[in-house]
């Protein structure tokens, strides 16, 4: 058997670290201290059936859904591990309003944090996998203390963007825009190993597409045919597509890296700006994406080009494989209600 050598997280960052001469740490350090958030709420999510973390608070969040006890624990921790390392000016959570400014008494830093603490929370009691997500930016405004101008970027100026998947094991998925890189969680020794080196998308991509068919009534007339001609309903395609859908965007989309294929949540008459936040949801997916050969869209255009206009506006997004998205594209521009907007 031939030697492998064993790469942490941790390894991995400092590797990455060397080779940017202009590297001062800090967006290192940022790494470390989500590694550390994600190893606290791997261990709260693997064993919440036994310590009162299911079901809900009670109360809604902003978004207008049911706050589950984990993602308000999720959210705690991750800003808990974050608030005084002085890499960052402020943060951006889809269970808080406005922007979570650093506290005074810790320094301020040149970088701002964006991230869905729990995604798929819906599934948390009945134990589908469920994900962080987490987007980083540089600060672009002057002073101290992070500002709207400072959250409100477009997706093409992420800096970094990853999530990490409570599933079966945890793994992490980053890229700093140098590729991407997947690292599964050993418990055994609390270490983050690097499993998946330089994900790519497959090519050819795996026929299988994700989404809700449940809102079929309510999709537009393009993206109705777009389904009739992936299930080869319309007597154009060749191959039919296999569906696979588990309603929680986190899986749905590691799936999708994986595997090849195509995730979509559409825009509908009940929301005709889509569901998916454009800041902590579509655009860290989008980088993660596009530097692994795929592509994601709004339907009209690149997530990545979008520059949002308040922290919580929503997108449609079909994301995955270039050829598929592309395919996509091609069915939704036949629609006659004019241009996709994201809100």
């Amino acid at each position: 058997m031939k030697n492998r050598s064993v790469v942490t997280l941790e390894r991995h960052i400092v590797e990455e670290e060397r080779s940017r001469p202009e590297a001062t740490g800090a967006f290192s350090n940022i790494l470390y201290s989500l590694t550390l958030a994600a190893k606290i709420i791997s261990r709260e999510v693997n064993k919440a059936g036994i310590v009162d973390m299911l079901g809900g608070t009670g109360r809604m969040n902003v978004q207008g859904e049911r706050v589950q006890k984990l993602d308000l624990f999720a959210e705690d921790v991750i800003f808990r591990a974050l608030d005084h390392t002085g890499a960052l000016c402020c943060m951006v959570s889809e269970e808080t309003e406005d922007i979570i400014p650093i506290p005074d008494q810790f320094p301020k830093g040149k970088y701002v944090l964006i991230f869905d603490p729990l995604d798929g929370s819906s599934n948390i009691d009945v134990n589908v996998s469920i994900g962080t997500i987490f987007s980083i930016h540089k600060k672009v405004s002057d002073g101290a203390d992070g500002t709207i101008e400072d959250c409100l970027q477009a997706g093409c100026k992420q800096i970094a963007a990853g999530y990490v998947l409570y599933g079966s094991s945890t793994m992490l998925v980053y890229t700093s825009g140098d590729g991407v890189h997947g690292f599964t969680l050993d418990p055994s020794i609390g270490e983050f190993l690097l499993s998946h080196p330089k994900l790519v998308m497959p090519d050819p991509p795996s026929r299988m597409y994700s989404i809700n068919e449940a809102y079929y009534p309510r999709w537009s007339a393009g993206q109705q045919r777009l389904m009739q001609h992936l299930k080869g309903l319309d007597g154009e395609a060749t191959v039919s597509y296999s569906s696979r859908y588990i309603g929680s965007l986190v899986a749905d989309f590691h799936r999708t890296l994986l595997k090849g294929g195509i995730f979509m949540y559409p825009a509908d008459t009940k929301r005709p700006h889509g569901k998916l936040r454009l800041l902590y949801e579509a655009a860290p997916m989008a980088m993660i994406c596009e530097q692994a050969g795929g592509r994601a869209s709004d339907g009209r255009n690149p997530i990545l080009s979008l520059t949002p206009e308040a922290i919580h506006q929503r997108t449609p997004l079909y994301i995955g494989s270039s050829e598929i998205v592309a395919m996509a594209e091609t069915f939704l521009a036949d629609d006659a209600q004019g241009p996709l907007e994201s809100r």
